[in-house]
């Protein structure tokens, strides 16, 4: 189905590294971060912005059950609550890589936290795939990824995307009755006018949206790996997209402004902002961390 509007900036927050929208049901309103800006950000459904200042760099938070949030972090896995003031590292899978830090995560489909790492300074191919247990035990799932983004998960939970965005690949696993993940497979490839996979999600088609870094665009995609659609934005450097609103109508589009020189600035002046668009179709509703 086809958007019946265009992009429009809903929170011009000029963020460094924005990333990470996560629609909150029980609050309505929408979280995203600033990963190099240190800020977590709330988008009510009134339209009224909150920020707030961290004490490290935060690559995604996912709504706890209980309250509160899961997070990847450039210290570990966190829970977080911005509101309280609380940041609590529970864990550090990569105590030994000083250089890596926590990028994207996602909730899967039995509650579970995904989050993959990276090279801080997107050098070397030391970042892995994580599962975080509801008994907040993790597990390695893949190895090897330059800059991890995503996940994002089919319906039913029977499959996961990945992607490897300096790779400009997105992988596809099988997931089975006991959420484990295998038979990784190239499910999308790019070239070097398309962008950079960036941060996804599914919609209730079970279609996948990317956004793509240096690409200027969201894209639609069948699960047999056809490119339906591309949603046009105004600013070069989308990083990731999730669906909202009390119907899950709206999709929320996170962006960049790091690395864009004064004349990229002066040609995108909402760099960095939160966009939404009504694009026809809706999202599925997240399920919390259940730990």
């Amino acid at each position: 189905m086809a958007s019946d509007s265009d992009p429009q900036c809903v929170a011009d927050v000029h963020a460094i590294l924005g990333e990470g929208p996560v629609w909150v049901a029980r609050e309505a309103a929408l979280y995203s971060v600033d990963i190099e800006g240190r800020k977590i950000f709330r988008l009510g459904d009134d339209g009224q912005t909150t920020a707030w200042e961290t004490p490290m760099r935060i690559g995604s938070i996912a709504p706890r059950k209980n309250g509160g949030f899961i997070a990847g972090t450039d210290e570990g896995i966190a829970i977080v609550d911005p509101a309280e003031k609380r940041f609590e590292i529970i864990a550090n899978p990569e105590e030994h890589l000083p250089g890596n830090r926590f990028n994207d995560g996602k909730i899967d489909r039995r509650g579970r936290f995904w989050a993959g790492t990276m090279d801080s300074e997107e050098k070397t191919a030391s970042g892995t795939l994580y599962c975080v247990n509801r008994d907040l035990r993790w597990n390695a799932i893949d190895t090897g990824y330059k800059v991890t983004n995503g996940p994002a998960f089919s319906p039913s939970g029977d499959v996961m995307y990945h992607s490897d965005s300096a790779r400009q690949v997105t992988y596809a696993f099988d997931m089975d009755s006991e959420g484990n993940a295998g038979n990784r497979r190239t499910f999308l490839e790019f070239g070097e006018r398309d962008g950079y996979p960036d941060g996804m999600t599914v919609d209730s088609d079970g279609c996948l949206w990317v956004a793509f870094w240096d690409g200027w665009c969201v894209r639609r995609y069948s699960p047999g790996g056809d490119w339906i659609e591309t949603i046009k934005v105004p600013v070069q450097r989308p990083t990731s997209c999730a669906f909202g609103g009390r119907d899950l109508d709206r999709l929320y589009i996170s962006s960049a402004s790091r690395d864009l020189d004064e004349q990229a600035l002066r040609m995108q002046p909402n760099a960095g902002g939160l966009f939404m668009i009504v694009p026809g179709v809706r999202g599925l509703a997240e399920v919390p961390f259940a730990g």
